[in-house]
């Protein structure tokens, strides 16, 4: 698991304890073996080491030509990216992603869908961790022959309910919802829409 770094000014770096964090959970709720967390360019090789990387950030994101075309082969190599809008990011993610799959369509993912329900049941849809808009949670996605290749969380903040609990001061019950729904994201990238081993 890996934290994508980009250009653009955009803080990627922001939640330092988030992805150790989903990471020791799933170590320890679902026995999954997963090394210690990293963080790789968006246009590195190196980023087809990782089956899952998550993106965060409050801001501008910029893919030159390198990137694109790298992430872009990434992903359709059966590579995983979770994209959390950390409130600011939202403008910014849906114009790279237009340029990214010019001909695929950023589609919300109904509640039926197996990715909120891997490991853990969503029957709502995305937890909700942190208030900006009033709006509610929103999954989105873009599917490549049935798979979806990238998962973007809107309004919800999940990232934000994965980090070390003095860093927000969540409710207990929050960051577990917001961890076990990571849970669900980090098995889907590893299994696809297998079921879960008994």
């Amino acid at each position: 698991m890996a934290v994508l770094e980009y250009r653009g000014g955009g803080d990627w770096y922001a939640n330092p304890t988030s992805v150790p964090n989903l990471a020791e959970f799933c170590r320890k709720e679902l026995k999954m073996r997963i090394g210690e967390t990293e963080s790789v360019d968006v246009g590195s090789p190196e980023l087809f080491n990782y089956p899952f990387v998550h993106m965060t950030g409050h801001g501008n994101v910029v893919f030159n030509a390198t990137d694109r075309n790298n992430l872009r082969a990434y992903l359709s190599g059966g590579g995983f990216l979770h994209i959390d809008d950390n409130y600011g990011m939202d403008p910014f993610i849906r114009t790279q992603l237009n340029q990214l799959f010019p001909e695929k369509e950023l589609v919300e993912i109904p509640f039926d869908h197996p990715i909120y329900h891997k490991e853990y049941d969503f029957y709502d849809g995305l937890p909700k961790v942190h208030e900006h808009d009033g709006t509610g949670p929103r999954g989105y996605g873009i599917f490549h022959e049935g798979r979806i290749l990238l998962f973007y969380s809107f309004e919800s903040d999940l990232g934000d309910g994965w980090e070390d609990q003095s860093v927000h001061n969540d409710p207990q019950q929050i960051r577990l919802q917001a961890l076990k729904m990571g849970a669900n994201l980090v098995s889907y990238a590893f299994t696809g829409e297998k079921p879960p081993a008994p």
